[in-house]
C-alpha cells in the first residue's frame, strides 16, 4: 500500500438528467407520498450519479475493484464512516446535472482491529444553474475480523431525546435500498457472506440509508429545510432487531438527531442546521 496517497486528486465526473422515477423509489422505500414531489430532498441526490462497473469487475465483497478512481487498498472491509453535507440550491426533475468527485486525503492508521484507511472523497454536484450539493464522504477500509481482535465498550447513545421512532429493518428494505442506489456491496443482501466471511450477526443497514431517515426526522420536526448536515456512523446496526430514530432541537436553526442500537449503544450522531 506504499503508493495509495498517489491517489490523491483523483478525480472523475458524472453527467445525468434528474428523472422522476428514482424519487419516487425511495418515497415508497420510506412510505412517503407517491409520486414524490419533483425537487430532490436531502440524501434523495445518492439514488443518482450511480456507478456502472462491470459485472466482470467486481470483487469478492461486490464493489467494484479498487485501483481506479479509489486506490488499490489491501484491506478487505469497507464502511460508509460518515459524510459532512451542504444544500446550496434543490435539484429538481427535469434538469441535467453533474457530480463531480475528487480524493481528497487517504490516512493509514492503525486500530485495535488492525489496519486502516480513511479515505475522504469531495463531491460537488450542481445543474445549469450552479452549485447545488457540496458532500465529503468518508469511508474506512478495515482488517478483516480476526478471533483475538480488540473490542470496546460501545458508547452509549443519548437518553434525552424529544422525538422518537422506531424502525423495525428487515431483508426487503436493505434490498430495495441497494436496487435504488445500484449498490452491490454484499454486506447489505447476502447474510451467509455477512456472518461467514465478514464476522456479522446479520445484513447491515445502509450508512446512507440511516442518514437519510435521520435528515427526514430533522427537517420534519424543524419544520424547516436543511442548510448543512453532518454525520459519523460509530457502530453497525443490522437487520435483526429494530433501533430508534431520536433528536432534540438546540436552537432555532439547529437540532441533534443519532441512530440508537437495540441496546442503546450509538450507532450514528449527527448535527442539522437550518
Amino acid at each position: 500500500m506504499n503508493n495509495i496517497k498517489d491517489w490523491v486528486g483523483n478525480q472523475i465526473t458524472h453527467s445525468e438528467p434528474i428523472y422522476q422515477h428514482q424519487l419516487d423509489g425511495v418515497a415508497a422505500l420510506l412510505n412517503e407520498k407517491v409520486p414524490a414531489p419533483g425537487i430532490v430532498k436531502p440524501g434523495g441526490h445518492w439514488m443518482y450519479f450511480l456507478p456502472t462497473d462491470g459485472q466482470n469487475t467486481l470483487g469478492p465483497d461486490g464493489h467494484a475493484t479498487k485501483g481506479g478512481f479509489l486506490p488499490p487498498i489491501e484491506l478487505p472491509r469497507r464502511m460508509w464512516a460518515g459524510s459532512r453535507l451542504i444544500f446550496h440550491a434543490p435539484l429538481q426533475v427535469g434538469e441535467r446535472a453533474e457530480k463531480v468527485s475528487t480524493v481528497k486525503s487517504v490516512t493509514p492508521k492503525e486500530g485495535r482491529t488492525g489496519k486502516l484507511v480513511f479515505v475522504t472523497v469531495e463531491h460537488e454536484v450542481r445543474n445549469e444553474k450552479g452549485l447545488c450539493i457540496v458532500e465529503e464522504h468518508d469511508i474506512v477500509f478495515r482488517d478483516a475480523p480476526t478471533e483475538d481482535g480488540g473490542t470496546k465498550q460501545p458508547q452509549l447513545a443519548p437518553t434525552d431525546g424529544d422525538w422518537d421512532t422506531v424502525i423495525n429493518p428487515d431483508p426487503v428494505l436493505l434490498f430495495r435500498y441497494s436496487a435504488v442506489t445500484f449498490n452491490s456491496h454484499r454486506i447489505h443482501y447476502d447474510r451467509e457472506y455477512c456472518i461467514a466471511e465478514e464476522g456479522y450477526p446479520g445484513l447491515v443497514v445502509h450508512g446512507p440509508l440511516l442518514g437519510t431517515l435521520l435528515m427526514r426526522l430533522a427537517e420534519e420536526k424543524m419544520q424547516r429545510p436543511l442548510k448543512s448536515f453532518s454525520f459519523r456512523n460509530f457502530n453497525p446496526i443490522f437487520d435483526i432487531a429494530s433501533f430508534t430514530l431520536s433528536g432534540k432541537a438546540e436552537a432555532e436553526d439547529k437540532c441533534t438527531v443519532w441512530v440508537a442500537g437495540p441496546d442503546g449503544a450509538l450507532a450514528v450522531s449527527a448535527t442539522a442546521e437550518f
